[in-house]
């Protein structure tokens, strides 16, 4: 049984136990989650990505709907979602998304962006269990985002105020990969890296649907660079070394 399912199964049973029986299993299941972050971390520090070939290269693609751009002036996750891929094969049907409970108002500004509305917010799993699934969804994989910095800001203010670990997996951008194959172009936004590319995004400002079409954008880049002749990240990173 896997984290999310004891969750569940928790849930269901609550209505049958008493309070303390209810803490303890509550208990044991939170102990059983730290220590799978834990080990989590211990795999992300000895983990070598850089000299795995791009065609067996497996990664997480994900996207943050937000409130704001600084977490630390108290802006907030909103959803997250994001989808695996391994090398250019993007796994449409294994995909993470989950909204993150708030009570507090939104803006019509990011209603309207978004489209997520206070409602849905007020019935959504709590930002814990959420980051918690999520870190089970990713395990010790490397991430890529579009203007990742936004994402590791986030992600390193939640990652510490929730579970008082740190943020350590390896993040990517995905201008890592067009920056070498289309070298000419000023491609920034992620509307201007898909029209590019001929990639269409079903719901933009979506964070799954967003996320699909990063990775999508990340696959035309990793098929792109390996016709250049670039075998793993190491290449690109050696070859952007040299050309700074």
């Amino acid at each position: 049984m896997d984290m999310s399912q004891m969750i569940h199964f928790v849930k269901q049973l609550s209505g049958r136990l008493n309070p303390s029986m209810y803490t303890s299993v509550a208990n044991q299941t939170d102990a059983a989650s730290i220590a799978f972050l834990r080990q989590l971390q211990k795999e992300i520090r000895k983990e070598d990505v850089l000299q795995v070939p791009f065609s067996q290269l497996k990664v997480i693609v994900f996207d943050l709907e937000t409130t704001g751009f600084y977490p630390q002036n108290g802006d907030k996750i909103l959803s997250i979602g994001a989808v695996k891929l391994v090398g250019d094969q993007v796994m449409e049907q294994e995909t993470f998304y989950s909204l993150i409970n708030s009570s507090e108002p939104i803006s019509e500004e990011i209603k309207d962006l978004t489209g997520i509305c206070e409602s849905e917010l007020k019935e959504a799993p709590p930002l814990e269990q959420v980051l918690r699934d999520f870190y089970q969804f990713i395990e010790s994989r490397p991430l890529v985002a579009h203007h990742a910095n936004h994402e590791k800001s986030f992600m390193q203010n939640v990652t510490w105020k929730t579970l008082k670990m740190n943020f350590q997996h390896r993040l990517m951008d995905t201008s890592f990969l067009t920056k070498v194959v289309e070298p000419e172009k000023k491609l920034i936004t992620l509307d201007e890296c898909c029209q590019h590319f001929g990639i269409s995004i079903d719901q933009r400002h979506h964070a799954l649907y967003d996320a699909i079409g990063t990775a999508k954008l990340w696959a035309k880049g990793v098929q792109l660079i390996q016709e250049q002749g670039f075998k793993n990240l190491s290449d690109v990173y050696n070859y952007l070394a040299k050309i700074r």
